[in-house]
């Protein structure tokens, strides 16, 4: 335990929410559910407006949907949430040196490693000026908690949501701790937390009154001999500067189980691309290739393959990837399929017998198309009796993912509402502009396509005589923002 208040722990407030609120103006102040939206969907965030039926995270939609019924639900934007997330990471690198990232939207920071504070007053003035930054920057808001350990910290910041900061003095631990729900301290979870009851400790001051020697018979050595400790408010762990991922990992869960081998090879397929645009994005190989399948059954079974060097080749994870398949029995149905990599690597080893199958087979595609052009060619007096032309398949139907950004030819940038029945309805607004016009299209509008999310803050002023939008490389001008806002629907 430190003598000053010099661990800070921010915790964003209900972030994937806020932030879609913020890209949102018609959704601000309104209840906002973040999260998978089929029948297996679970809600990942919810705006405080929700949280006020009962909404809350790792809460199944369809419950959700039953308490706020008038909430918009929206599917998440990681790329947004990773871009604020960045942006939140470097502001708490100015502080110091040792920031240790624990999601998104949380991190410690050890304020006296970087010099931002030796005591409580300096300590606040630091918490107070990070808010002020996150908000300049992000347009968000953030709590923070300082205390004189991780615990307290985090324990201070959930005390001070939303949009707040709480300082716990150095010895006052006791006082602020022993009213509190023994399920405030970290690892004690809803079954631990039964079993103190039934024992009659419901607070911390409670296990802090039984002693350690009772908590080690009720929970064990190593739980109980923690348990007492955390109770008394010690907690000497340090803050640890942000470690290498150990890997890199995509998975989907499926509405309705799978029972059609091709279907699931072409799903494990897919989760392998974007497996692969995952570690390329973070300028990263890997040499193990796991492969994730949740059955019918809930039964969830694991399968990898170690290749003889590190890849970022997405044929190589691919075919891995689908290899590992052939070893699992999927007959009866399958809920979940995820692909990962491990053993990274910030070098490539090209896997030259992957290579060269795939080239083979490169090969062997592209000397069959001279065949099909030879028989097209060939003269009208030989036997019609040939193979016909397979007809061309027809293009996959676009999904519209309610929440996520669209463009409009005419219309500008938008998001996605909701889609169903061949229609897609679109409202077009920007962050910066008045809540926007609700329009409805085909599914199929050539005019509509996918976009990359804006940011939340309108871009700087910019030069005379050009666009306020010009250098952002993919945005066009829109056809309504702070100036020619869209009229309401």
């Amino acid at each position: 335990m430190r003598t000053a208040p010099t661990i800070l722990h921010l915790d964003m407030d209900a972030f994937y929410a806020s932030a879609e609120q913020a890209a949102k103006p018609s959704l601000r102040g309104k209840p906002v559910v973040v999260g998978g939206l089929g029948p297996r969907g679970v809600v990942a965030t919810a705006s405080y407006e929700a949280r006020r039926f009962g909404v809350h995270s790792a809460m199944p939609m369809a419950q959700a949907r039953r308490l706020a019924p008038n909430a918009a639900y929206l599917v998440p934007r990681f790329s947004l949430y990773r871009a604020v997330s960045e942006q939140v990471m470097e502001l708490l690198a100015t502080l110091s040196p040792l920031v240790e990232p624990l999601s998104l939207d949380e991190a410690f920071v050890d304020l006296e490693a970087g010099g931002s504070a030796d005591d409580s007053a300096s300590a606040q003035a630091a918490g107070k000026r990070l808010r002020a930054d996150i908000h300049r920057v992000t347009g968000l808001t953030g709590s923070v908690g300082l205390a004189g350990s991780k615990m307290l910290a985090k324990i201070a910041s959930e005390q001070a949501k939303p949009d707040g900061l709480l300082l716990i003095e150095p010895g006052t631990e006791r006082e602020l701790l022993g009213p509190l729900s023994v399920r405030t301290l970290p690892g004690v979870g809803p079954a631990t937390g039964e079993h103190l009851r039934r024992a009659g400790m419901t607070t911390v001051a409670d296990l802090a009154e039984a002693g350690e020697d009772e908590l080690v018979r009720l929970v064990g050595k190593a739980h109980g001999t923690a348990l007492h400790h955390m109770a008394l408010g010690h907690d000497d762990r340090p803050v640890v500067a942000e470690r290498d991922a150990k890997s890199v990992s995509v998975e989907d869960t499926f509405d309705v189980d799978l029972h059609d081998r091709v279907r699931v090879r072409g799903e494990v397929e897919r989760l392998a691309e974007r497996c692969v645009q995952r570690l390329r994005a973070a300028g990263r190989s890997g040499r193990t290739v796991v492969l994730k399948v949740r059955r019918f059954d809930f039964s969830t079974l694991t399968r990898s393959e170690t290749l003889r060097g590190p890849t970022d080749d997405p044929a190589v994870v691919r075919e891995a990837a689908a290899r590992l398949l052939e070893s699992v029995d999927t007959t009866g149905g399958v809920r979940l399929l995820g692909v990962g990599v491990s053993g990274l690597a910030d070098y490539t080893q090209e896997d030259l017998f992957a290579q060269a199958a795939a080239g083979e087979r490169e090969g062997e595609a592209g000397a069959a198309e001279p065949g099909v052009a030879e028989a097209s060619a060939a003269p009208q007096g030989r036997n019609e009796a040939a193979e016909p032309k397979p007809e061309p398949e027809p293009p996959a139907e676009r999904r519209w993912l309610a929440g996520h950004d669209v463009r409009h030819a005419r219309y500008g940038a938008g998001w996605v509402q909701g889609s169903g029945l061949g229609r897609v309805t679109v409202r077009f607004e920007e962050p910066w502009s008045h809540p926007g016009r609700v329009r409805t299209f085909a599914v199929d509008d050539p005019e509509l396509t996918p976009a990359e999310p804006l940011p939340l803050l309108r871009p700087s002023s910019p030069e005379p005589g050009t666009s306020p939008r010009d250098g952002l490389p993919g945005q066009p001008d829109a056809g309504c923002g702070a100036k020619t806002p869209c009229q309401s629907s």
